[in-house]
């Protein structure tokens, strides 16, 4: 994950009321308490769909048939839905951001996973020894000079010897996208059209494709058990006693009014709008889209936005249809200043609106196809969402200022801030 420099606002103007007479003029705890409440939802959903994806993933490997490998992708899609919704919790809140990197880590040098096509990948990495370790076909590995031998590969071992092995973030082996890895394969296909396509037959023990199919389907299993744990953390801390909850809902108002706004802009702005979207588009690189392998990113970006739009207006919906939803940001700042409200309300609407042209366009043209050089309507349709997203968080940012909450951190990205910078 990479850590970006901070962008700090503070109140520009003079509150028209007091902190105390705001936070008596509006229900604070419970915007809050719906705030955690839209967040345990998001994660449960997200569990119960990583489970969804585990029972697929047993049937591919008890038959790998085309058509189980396929239902196995698709399960891994509808996964990322509800989860991608929850990002706007990350930033601001200390608890979720520690453990994001278990589920979400990006990007990832895949060849310490399984083979890979060293014409496209290469051979080998300065800064990244296991860069071609390929830990499914061979046993032993070097991390930090000492020879590692996995004979076994487990959930333990995923996450205590192989996860950011030899501590480089890269080495990415747990979470959503070493599971689509294995699913679909490197994409060899740049910014031309087509996803990965690795064969059935590689989790094939009788048909073997790839070699070393049994420790291919270890991995799988065991990375997908692996995310369902740790999703059940992240459940279980948004619970009625869970740690993440009584952090928000028991800080000061004032504090868990910017833990909400820190995340919503530092998602909008510096993670989303930056590293995710503008950069792939400077460099014009299939490697830098978020999920690469499936060319899934579109959706992955379209509920990312949804996720900074649900948590303004205190709204979710879940994958079974049920809402959850109750007191909210969106009410709170209209208490105070319905223009303003009025104002990001319309933004974020603008956004969405912007991420739909997105979602439309991929139906004929994946994102990597959309980030190209060359490919002016499609750069133009990924760069209106990019300045939708910017134009949100500046309203984002008054909000802050006006409810005199003081300093709210909102990440920055050198590929919006300091474009030269990513070229260095």
């Amino acid at each position: 994950m990479k850590f970006l420099k901070i962008l700090a606002t503070t109140s520009a103007v003079a509150a028209l009321m007091t902190s105390s007479a705001i936070a008596d003029a509006h229900d604070v705890k419970g915007v809050l308490t719906n705030y955690a409440n839209i967040a345990h939802a998001g994660y449960e959903d997200s569990l119960i769909t990583a489970k969804a994806l585990d029972s697929a993933i047993e049937k591919l490997l008890a038959e790998p048939t085309e058509a189980n490998l396929n239902a196995a992708r698709a399960a891994w899609i509808a996964a990322r839905v509800p989860y991608q919704q929850t990002e706007a919790y990350r930033f601001g809140n200390a608890i979720v951001d520690e453990w994001e990197g278990k589920v979400n880590a990006w990007p990832l040098d895949e060849g310490l996973i399984d083979y890979v096509d060293l014409g496209t990948y290469g051979a080998e990495s300065d800064q990244n020894g296991l860069y071609t370790a390929n830990v499914i076909a061979n046993k032993d590995i070097y991390i930090n000079g000492k020879t590692v031998t996995i004979d076994t590969i487990t959930a333990d071992t995923i996450a205590n010897q192989l996860h950011e092995a030899g501590g480089v973030e890269s080495n990415v082996a747990s979470g959503y996208h070493a599971i689509e890895f294995l699913l679909w394969g490197q994409d060899l296909n740049g910014t031309g059209p087509g996803a990965g396509n690795r064969p059935a037959t590689d989790f094939d023990l009788d048909n073997c494709t790839g070699g070393n199919c049994d420790r291919r389907r270890a991995f799988l299993k065991a990375a997908s058990e692996l995310t369902i744990s740790d999703l059940e953390e992240m459940v279980a801390a948004w619970s009625e006693k869970g740690a993440a909850r009584a952090a928000v809902v028991s800080s000061e108002d004032n504090d868990g009014l910017s833990t909400i706004l820190t995340g919503m802009g530092s998602l909008s702005y510096g993670e989303l709008a930056g590293e995710r979207m503008r950069l792939g588009l400077l460099v014009h690189d299939p490697e830098e889209e978020h999920d690469c392998f499936s060319d899934n990113t579109h959706n992955s970006h379209f509920y990312d936005a949804k996720g900074i739009q649900n948590v303004y207006l205190g709204n979710y919906t879940r994958v079974d249809g049920s809402v959850v939803s109750g007191p909210s940001l969106a009410d709170f700042v209209a208490h105070i200043d319905a223009d303003l409200d009025a104002e990001l309300r319309g933004k974020l609407d603008a956004t969405m609106a912007k991420m739909q042209v997105m979602i439309d366009r991929a139906s004929v043209e994946a994102y990597d196809q959309m980030i190209g050089e060359g490919n002016q309507e499609g750069n133009d349709v990924i760069q209106a969402a990019i300045d939708a997203l910017i134009d949100q968080t500046r309203s984002i940012e008054r909000v802050a200022a006006k409810l005199e909450l003081g300093e709210v951190a909102i990440e920055g990205s050198d590929s919006l801030d300091n474009p030269d910078a990513v070229f260095e």
